[in-house]
C-alpha cells in the first residue's frame, strides 16, 4: 500500500470522504472494527489494519472517511520517511510546504503532540521521536 500522507485528502488512495465498504476494497478486511461514541455521543465506527499500523475513522450519519491515524515506518509526508525524522525536522518539512500554524501540548499520557490546524494533522512524539499521526479533512 501506498503509505503517502495527502494533506486534507487522506493516505495513498484512501481518500476522506469514503465509506467503509470502498475503503475495505482498498484495504483489504480489517483486523479489528469497533464501535465508540464521542463526546457528542454521536457514534464512530473504526477499523483497524494492524498490519499496516492504521486506523481509519467513519462519522457522520453517513458513516464517511474523517480520520486516519497511522504509525507504519513506511509513511511518507511530501515524499520524505517522516517516522525516521526528529520533531524538528518533521516541523521543518511541514513549514517548507507552507504549513505555518502549529499549536504544541504536552499530553497527560505522556506523548508530545505538534498540531498545524491549517492542514488538519496531528504529530505525536515520544522522546523526540515520532509516534504516530493523526490526520484528517
Amino acid at each position: 500500500m501506498n503509505l503517502e500522507i495527502l494533506i486534507k485528502q487522506g493516505i495513498g488512495d484512501v481518500r476522506f470522504g469514503m465509506t467503509m465498504a470502498e475503503a475495505e476494497k482498498k484495504l483489504g478486511q480489517p483486523t479489528e472494527t469497533e464501535n465508540i461514541d464521542d463526546a457528542t455521543g454521536e457514534q464512530i465506527t473504526v477499523i483497524h489494519y494492524d498490519d499496516q499500523e492504521l486506523s481509519l475513522f467513519f462519522e457522520g450519519a453517513d458513516k464517511l472517511l474523517n480520520c486516519i491515524d497511522i504509525s507504519n515506518e513506511d509513511t511518507t509526508l511530501f515524499g520524505e520517511k517522516i517516522f525516521d525524522k526528529n520533531e524538528r525536522e518533521i516541523v521543518s518539512l511541514l513549514v517548507a510546504n507552507k504549513y505555518y500554524e502549529q499549536d504544541i501540548e504536552n499530553e497527560a499520557w505522556g506523548e508530545r503532540r505538534v498540531s498545524f490546524a491549517d492542514g488538519n494533522i496531528d504529530l505525536f512524539f515520544v522522546d523526540n521521536e515520532l509516534s504516530s499521526v493523526s490526520i484528517g479533512r
